[in-house]
């Protein structure tokens, strides 16, 4: 295995009877780095990761994992690594601390390191002043810090996230990502999956899945820089009519409205994308200029292109 990732899989495949939840995937997540895996529920995120972690069998492909073939060697490997399911794992009926314990113990951390890691945690996620309290009074917000104590706490080379903010309000979802920075400064790899756009942006890089294929790979940048389509935005009224009648031009791959807005993506093979869309709104309802705008891609626009009618080929199957 190359030294410079953490992870690589090829030819992933999990099958369960005629069903394919992950077909063909190719995967390199370089070291110290958080890679994100961007998708809608039941794309094949969470089927990837328990692959990967060697909870589940892959019916096809190969995998490697910190230099350790899985699932072969997968007991090897959950000594240095953390993992987050997408409910935390947490014993409601035991406190914080009594959880915090009960992980050291599954790992084999001795009494002493246990102690002063406990410690360390709870005071790292501002946990210390509910160490006694049950974990199932806590807020969302505080599951989810004692969640992700819980799977640092054998301080793990690489961390798995499972959707881990998918019940957490933006200020803890924001608090939540700054604990992650902090780790992968300290050389943790980190792959995370999420269905929010804002969280897979701030990812170094991310794989765009769908329906268990990965549709594109690469830094969310570079795919907002590259995105195959023109973005422009409408400033009018009656957009919900407008966009029935955009939508089935095979030019739009995309028109969603925004408040008073109605932001449609063009195909980068449209010349003149404002002008064309002026010619092609008029018969309906006639606009000025000035109500057309060519606008920067966001990560959304990039989703959209990937996943929708007849996608772009990921540059990883190509």
């Amino acid at each position: 295995m190359d030294p410079q990732w953490v992870i690589q899989a090829t030819g992933l495949t999990k099958r369960f009877g005629n069903f394919t939840a992950v077909e063909q995937l190719n995967l390199s997540v370089p070291k110290g780095h958080i890679y994100g895996f961007l998708g809608p529920n039941g794309c094949g995120k969470s089927t990837t990761i328990r692959m990967l972690t060697g909870l589940l069998t892959p019916t096809e492909g190969t995998i490697n994992v910190m230099g350790l073939s899985i699932p072969k060697q997968a007991e090897a490997l959950r000594h240095n690594i953390g993992y987050m399911t997408q409910k935390f794992s947490l014993f409601d009926d035991l406190t914080v601390k009594e959880n915090l314990q009960f992980i050291g113990k599954i790992y084999g951390i001795d009494n002493a390191e246990c102690k002063k890691r406990i410690d360390e945690l709870q005071y790292t996620y501002k946990l210390t002043q509910y160490q006694q309290q049950l974990a199932g009074t806590l807020s969302g917000g505080q599951r989810q810090r004692l969640g992700l104590a819980c799977a640092c706490l054998n301080r793990p080379k690489l961390l798995f996230l499972d959707e881990p903010t998918s019940a957490v309000d933006p200020q803890n979802r924001r608090d939540f990502w700054e604990q992650l920075f902090d780790l992968s400064e300290q050389g943790t790899s980190i792959l995370v999956t999420t269905h929010y756009m804002d969280e897979a942006e701030r990812c170094h890089k991310i794989a765009i899945m769908e329906q268990g294929k990965i549709r594109a790979d690469d830094n969310p940048k570079v795919l907002m820089d590259n995105l195959d389509a023109t973005v422009i935005e409408i400033n009018t009224t009656e957009l919900r009519q407008l966009k029935q009648i955009l939508i089935v031009l095979p030019e739009i791959s995309s028109a969603a409205q925004l408040g008073h807005r109605l932001r449609v993506l063009v195909s980068k093979k449209v010349p003149n994308p404002e002008q064309w869309l002026l010619e092609k709104c008029q018969p309906h309802r006639p606009l000025s200029a000035d109500k057309i705008h060519t606008v920067a891609a966001n990560l959304e626009d990039v989703f959209v292109s990937y996943t929708g009618h007849n996608p772009p080929q990921s540059s990883l199957n190509r």
